[in-house]
C-alpha cells in the first residue's frame, strides 16, 4: 500500500494500492465496480480541488450547527467534523455484508431474550456465570420484563473494520442506546449538498426509508392493552454529547424529544407533562444509559431516573427501546464465546467474522492473554469513564506489570482482543489526500421477525494515519457512505399500510409541548431580544462616544454619560464612567463598550446573550426552522472576529452584523414557527425582553428632567435606541404628541399602542401569546400590567417633572420580573442542577477499539 494520494490519484477510491496501473484498473481491484456514473469532475479532480470542497463541507456543516459534545452554560459543543470523500460501497458487497450483519443481529436479539427469560446459555454453561453477572450493563431488576412482538433487541449498531483482502470483521457491539444514526443522515445531507451531481446521478441507496422502519418498529413494541402508540424519545437533553443525533432523528421520526423532568409515572402509568395539561406515554425511545433511567428500582443516585419507569415497563404499560437490560450485550467477553453461541441458540455458524477475543475469566483465555500481550489490546468487560481499551504494545515494562497485576486480582473483569489494523480512506489533510484507518457502524432495526440496516451506516475515520483507537474523543472524524445499487431501484420502504395512521389534530395546540423545551424557547425568545436590544443601546451609545467624548460640560457629553449608565443597567455590568478628563474617560468608555459587544463570560454582553441563544436553540432543534441555525452561525463567526480584534474603535460594523441577525431571526420567529405553544414561549419571551429593557431605558433616561438640549440629545437617542425616530419626526411634523421631546418620546415608546416597540404593545402581544398556555396567576399578572398602562395618558406622565412615569415604569419593572417569574413556576417544573446531565454515555463515544 503506497503512504499516501499523490495529487493524480482518484479520490473516489478507498484504499491505496502502489501496484494497481490506470485508474478504472484501480477502482476495479479494489471496489468491483467501475466509475461509470460518476462525473469526470468527481473522478478527476486533483487533491486542491477536494480541499476547496472540503471548506465548503465545513462551512455548511457550521451553518447548520451539527455538533458534537454536549451543550451548557457558555460551553458550547464543537462542529461536527465530516470529510468530504465519500466511503464509497458496491452493491454485492453490502448484500453480502448486510446477511451477516442480518444473522449477527438476529443473534444478539437471542442471546438478550435468554439472559433475561430462561437463561439457557448460563444453566448450559455454554456463557460462564461469573461473566454475565459481573457485567454492569446486567440489570436483575429487569428480569423477566419482555418487550411485546417479536424482538427484545429493537436498535443494534456493529463496529466493523475492513481487512487488506476487503474482508469485514466485528470489533464491538452496541446494543444500549447506540448513536450515531442522526450524524449519518446529517453526512449524507451535507455531502449531497457538496457534491450535488453526482450525488444526483450515480445510483446510491437513500437512507430516507431505515427512519420509516425504525417508527414502524418502535410502534411494533406497543403494550397490548393500549390502543395507540404514543411514543416520546428519552434524552439528557443539550448536555448530551450526541445532542444533535437525537434531535435530528426525532425530526425523522417524528416524535418529541422528552427529558427526564418532563416524564413522570402517576398511577402506575407514564405521562408526559406538557403545557397546559399531561399526556399518556406508552412507548419510549431509550438515548440514555439504562441504569439511570429508574432511581427507585436501578440507581437511587440518579436524577436522570423516573421513579417506577422500570416497575411500569415490567407490568406492560410502557416498553422502552432498546431493552433496559440490553446494554449486557455490549459485555466485550461475550465475543469470545460468540460462536459457542451462535451454534448454541441459531445452530449455524456466523457468517461475519469477530475479532479474536479471549476473556481473562478463563483460565485458557488468561493463559493466552499473558504470553501474547504484543498482539492484544486489554478491554474491561464493562465499558466505564475510568476503565479503557489499553493496546499493550504502547506500553513500557512498568505500564505491563501493572496492567498484569490488575488482571491477576480480577481477571473475569477483563477481555483481550487481537489489534486487526484497519484499511484507510482517503482524507482530505492540509492541502493533500492521505490515508487514515476507518471503523464502519452499521445500524439495524427490527423488522418483521428480523432486522433492516441502513444501506451503509456512519463511517468514522482516525485523526492520524497511524491511530489504533478510533473515537470522538480523540478527534476522529466522519465520512458518508455510498452503497452503490445494483439497478436504479430504491430499497424497500415501509409501507404506508405498515404505519399506524395518524389522526389529525383538532388544533395546533393539540401537540404537545413538554416543558424543558418551552423553557428553552422561552429563553431563547429572552436571549434573542436581549441581544438585539443591548446592540441598539450600544449604537446609540458608540455614537455618543464618539461625538461627544471630547466635548466635557457640553449637554452633548450629559447626555452621553447618562446613555452609558442607563447601558450599564440594561447590561447589569457597571461602567465607571467618571473621569476629570477625556484621555481618562476614553480609556474607560471604549475598552467597556467593546466588552459589552464581544465578551462572553459578562453576562448582559451582546456575545453572551448569542451564546446563550445557540444552547437554548440546541436544546429545542427539534422545534425550530433550520434557517435559525444558519443565522446564529453567521452571527457567531463575526463576534468571534471581533474578539480577534483589538481595535476599540471598530465596534459599529459588528454592532450591525448583529442587528441584522437579530432581525432575521425575529423575521424566522414570526414567518416560520406555526401559531401553537411553540410560537407562544418564542414569543413570550421576547416581548418580557422588550418590554423590561425599554422599561429600564426609558427609566433612566427621559423618565428625569434635565436641560433642553442635553433632553433633546438624549431623547433622540433613546428614540433610536427604540427604532422609533422616524415615526416620532412624522409626528412633530404634523404637530401629533408632546412638544417637549423627552414627554413625547415616553409617550411614544410607553403607551402608544400602535408602535411595535412600545411597552404597551409588548404587553398586548404578550397576552396574546400566553392565551396559547393559559395559566390563571400568570393571565391575571399579566392582565394588571396591561390595565395599569392603559390607565396612564400621556399628559399624566409630565407632571410633578415626570414623577407619575418613574412610578408606572417602577410598577412595570417590578412587575414584569414578577411576571416572569409566574410564567416560570406555572410551566418550568425545577429541574436538577446541571451536573444532573453529566452522565458518563458509554454507549455513545467510542467507536471501534
Amino acid at each position: 500500500m503506497s503512504p499516501a494520494f499523490d495529487q493524480h490519484s482518484s479520490p473516489a477510491l478507498r484504499d491505496y494500492v502502489a501496484r494497481a496501473g490506470s485508474r478504472d484498473e484501480l477502482a476495479q481491484l479494489l471496489t468491483g465496480h467501475d466509475l461509470r456514473g460518476f462525473t469526470p469532475d468527481f473522478i478527476e479532480v486533483d487533491a486542491s480541488g477536494w480541499q476547496q470542497r472540503q471548506h465548503s463541507l465545513s462551512s455548511l456543516v457550521r451553518s447548520e450547527a451539527i455538533t458534537y459534545g454536549g451543550s451548557s452554560g457558555s460551553h458550547v459543543a464543537k462542529p461536527w467534523s465530516l470529510d468530504v470523500v465519500p466511503f464509497i460501497m458496491s452493491s454485492a458487497e453490502w448484500t453480502k455484508l448486510q446477511a451477516g450483519l442480518r444473522q449477527r443481529a438476529e443473534l444478539l436479539n437471542a442471546i438478550l431474550a435468554d439472559l433475561y427469560g430462561p437463561r439457557r446459555l448460563l444453566h448450559s454453561g455454554v456463557l460462564p456465570s461469573e461473566l454475565v453477572l459481573a457485567h454492569s450493563g446486567f440489570l436483575p431488576a429487569a428480569d423477566g420484563i419482555t418487550l411485546p412482538g417479536h424482538h427484545q433487541l429493537t436498535v443494534v449498531a456493529t463496529d466493523l473494520i475492513r481487512g487488506g483482502d476487503g474482508s469485514w470483521t466485528a470489533i464491538s457491539d452496541r446494543t444500549g442506546s447506540p448513536s450515531g444514526l442522526g450524524y449519518a443522515m446529517a453526512n449524507r445531507r451535507m455531502v449531497a449538498r457538496v457534491l450535488d451531481d453526482d450525488y444526483r446521478h450515480v445510483p446510491i441507496h437513500r437512507l430516507r426509508g431505515f427512519f420509516d422502519q425504525l417508527r414502524v418498529a418502535l410502534e411494533d413494541t406497543l403494550p397490548e392493552q393500549s390502543d395507540s402508540p404514543r411514543v416520546v424519545i428519552l434524552s439528557s437533553g443539550t448536555t448530551a454529547e450526541t445532542a444533535y443525533d437525537q434531535a435530528l432523528v426525532a425530526m425523522l421520526v417524528g416524535y418529541p424529544i422528552a427529558q427526564p423532568g418532563d416524564l413522570e409515572i402517576i398511577d402506575g402509568h407514564l405521562r408526559l407533562r406538557t403545557i397546559g395539561r399531561g399526556r399518556p406515554v406508552n412507548i419510549v425511545h431509550r438515548r440514555l444509559d439504562a441504569e439511570y433511567a429508574d432511581s427507585l428500582d436501578l440507581r437511587s443516585d440518579s436524577l436522570l431516573g423516573i421513579p417506577g419507569l422500570l416497575q411500569a415497563t415490567r407490568r406492560h404499560r410502557v416498553s422502552v427501546a432498546n431493552h433496559l437490560g440490553s446494554g449486557v450485550l455490549e459485555n466485550s467477553g461475550l465475543l469470545a464465546y460468540i460462536d459457542r453461541i451462535a451454534h448454541f441458540l441459531l445452530g449455524e455458524s456466523l457468517k461475519l467474522a469477530t475479532a479474536p477475543t479471549w476473556w481473562c475469566g478463563d483460565p485458557d483465555g488468561l493463559s493466552y492473554v499473558t504470553s501474547h500481550l504484543d498482539s492484544l489490546i486489554i478491554k474491561p468487560i464493562s465499558r466505564t469513564t475510568e476503565m479503557h481499551a489499553i493496546p499493550v504494545w504502547l506500553l513500557d515494562d512498568r505500564g505491563r506489570s501493572e496492567l498484569l497485576a490488575k488482571i491477576a486480582t480480577e481477571p473475569w473483569r477483563w477481555t483481550a482482543q487481537r489489534y486487526l489494523e484497519p484499511s484507510t480512506v482517503p482524507v482530505v489533510e492540509g492541502g493533500s489526500l492521505r490515508p487514515h484507518p476507518m471503523v464502519l457502524r452499521t445500524f439495524g432495526v427490527a423488522d418483521g421477525v428480523s432486522y433492516s440496516f441502513m444501506p451503509g451506516g456512519l463511517a468514522r475515520v482516525a485523526s492520524t494515519t497511524g491511530q489504533w483507537n478510533i473515537t470522538n474523543s480523540s478527534g476522529a472524524s466522519s465520512k458518508d457512505v455510498w452503497v452503490l445499487e445494483s439497478d436504479r431501484q430504491e430499497p424497500r420502504r415501509a409501507q404506508p399500510s405498515a404505519l399506524r395512521p395518524v389522526r389529525a389534530a383538532p388544533a395546533a395546540t393539540a401537540v404537545g409541548l413538554p416543558p424543558s423545551a418551552a423553557e428553552n424557547l422561552y429563553w431563547l425568545g429572552r436571549y434573542a431580544e436581549r441581544a438585539e436590544m443591548t446592540s441598539r443601546v450600544l449604537k446609540v451609545s458608540e455614537q455618543l462616544i464618539a461625538d461627544n467624548l471630547d466635548r466635557p460640560d457640553t449637554p452633548g457629553h450629559s447626555a452621553m454619560l447618562t446613555m452609558v449608565r442607563a447601558l450599564s443597567v440594561i447590561a447589569g455590568i457597571p461602567s465607571d464612567s467618571a473621569g476629570e478628563g477625556s484621555d481618562e474617560q476614553r480609556d474607560r468608555l471604549l475598552p467597556y463598550v467593546r466588552r459589552l459587544l464581544v465578551d462572553q463570560t459578562s453576562r448582559g454582553a451582546v456575545a453572551h446573550a448569542v451564546d446563550h441563544m445557540s444552547v437554548c436553540a440546541a436544546n429545542a432543534r427539534a422545534l425550530l426552522s433550520g434557517d435559525t441555525f444558519a443565522i446564529l452561525d453567521a452571527l457567531n463567526a463575526v463576534l468571534r472576529t471581533a474578539r480577534r480584534d483589538e481595535d476599540l474603535c471598530a465596534v459599529q460594523p459588528v454592532i450591525n452584523e448583529a442587528l441584522r441577525s437579530m432581525l432575521a431571526f425575529a423575521g424566522v420567529a414570526n414567518e416560520s414557527l406555526v401559531r401553537d405553544t411553540t410560537w407562544a414561549f418564542v414569543e413570550a419571551g421576547r416581548r418580557v425582553e422588550r418590554a423590561q429593557i425599554t422599561v429600564q431605558l426609558l427609566r433612566q433616561t427621559v423618565a428625569w428632567v434635565t436641560g433642553p438640549i442635553t433632553e433633546a440629545t438624549l431623547s433622540e437617542s433613546v428614540l433610536e435606541a427604540g427604532d422609533s425616530v422616524i415615526t416620532y419626526h412624522r409626528r412633530l411634523a404634523a404637530g401629533v404628541g408632546a412638544l417637549v421631546p423627552a414627554e413625547a418620546t415616553l409617550e411614544l415608546l410607553l403607551l402608544d399602542a400602535a408602535n411595535p416597540r412600545s411597552v404597551r404593545y409588548q404587553l398586548d402581544k404578550l397576552v396574546q401569546a400566553l392565551a396559547f398556555a393559559p395559566a390563571a396567576q400568570v393571565d391575571e399578572a399579566a392582565n394588571a400590567l396591561v390595565s395599569a398602562v392603559r390607565q396612564v395618558g400621556p399628559s399624566q406622565l409630565a407632571g410633578s417633572e415626570r414623577e407619575p412615569a418613574r412610578v408606572l415604569l417602577d410598577q412595570l419593572d417590578s412587575g414584569l420580573r414578577g411576571l416572569s417569574e409566574l410564567i416560570e413556576q406555572a410551566h418550568f417544573p425545577a429541574q436538577p442542577p446541571a451536573i444532573w446531565f453529566a452522565v458518563p454515555e458509554r454507549s455513545e463515544d467510542s467507536y471501534g477499539y
